[in-house]
């Protein structure tokens, strides 16, 4: 799949029953991307450099920098693939949170937010539908299947975002907003309709987590490990269902049940 690029190896000593063994490991990489919006120098993300134009749009809608992916006019990606160049209609006041009220989130990587703090207004989500409790019971197992980096380094988080027509986007990335970020991008450069989806993540269900799935309108939010109290606030309030603890048949619904059929 070509991940071989995004790999590095390092000489380690693996102990087992009090013995060190040389041992040929791998390890993922990182990068610093820089974007550019308007011109202007927005914020470094450091990320695995892959669906870089993804993780730059899921990034600004999910900060409400940007509200539609037809706000953008041109994307481009640099030949080293560490700059995106975006030229859109943007939010000011939005973009002025970045940099003034920025927070640094609990998610592994490093992410920093301007907008998670009541900063911007989000209507409650009211969308109707339901979805089986087997559909997400078989989408969990398929999820943490299908992660071939994390089988070759352990060290990457997933995000998927599974549409009522069985269509499943992914994204990886050493971040879990990253990831969540990335596969939002690309559902929006397909110009896919996700407001009747499911977003799965691997990782706890922290504030900054749910408050993705409340910008991007999504109202499902599933993974296997446990959400944090802000996490289960965050949900109740926006219209989000939560799902945590999503292991074989068994899950836990802690907000908004009604949109599982069971």
């Amino acid at each position: 799949m070509g991940n071989e690029k995004y790999l590095k190896s390092v000489i380690i000593d693996k102990i087992s029953e009090n013995e060190a063994v040389e041992f040929n490991d791998v390890t993922i990489d990182e990068s610093r991307l820089n974007l550019y919006l308007n011109g202007e120098k927005t914020i470094s993300m450091m990320c695995i450099p892959v669906d870089q134009d993804a993780h730059a749009i899921g990034f600004l809608m999910s900060e409400n920098v940007i509200s539609d992916i037809d706000d953008i006019e041109e994307f481009t990606v640099s030949e080293d693939g560490l700059r995106v160049d975006i030229k859109a209609n943007i939010n000011e006041g939005s973009l002025e949170n970045l940099y003034k009220e920025k927070t640094l989130v609990s998610g592994c990587g490093g992410g920093i937010t301007g907008n998670i703090a009541g900063n911007v207004e989000v209507a409650f989500n009211q969308v109707s539908f339901q979805v089986k409790p087997e559909t997400i019971s078989s989408e969990v197992k398929k999820f943490y299947a299908e992660s071939e980096l994390y089988k070759l380094t352990g060290c990457v988080h997933k995000a998927m975002i599974y549409l009522l027509d069985g269509t499943t986007v992914t994204a990886e990335d050493i971040g879990r907003h990253n990831a969540i970020d990335k596969v939002v991008g690309k559902c929006k450069i397909k110009r896919l309709d996700t407001t009747k989806s499911i977003l799965f993540v691997s990782g706890r269900l922290s504030s900054e987590m749910v408050i993705k799935a409340v910008m991007h309108r999504l109202p499902i939010i599933v993974s296997r490990t446990a959400p944090t109290y802000l996490g289960v606030q965050t949900a109740h309030k926006h219209g989000v269902t939560l799902i945590g603890f999503a292991r074989g048949k068994k899950m836990n619904l802690y907000t908004h049940s009604g949109r599982i059929d069971v």
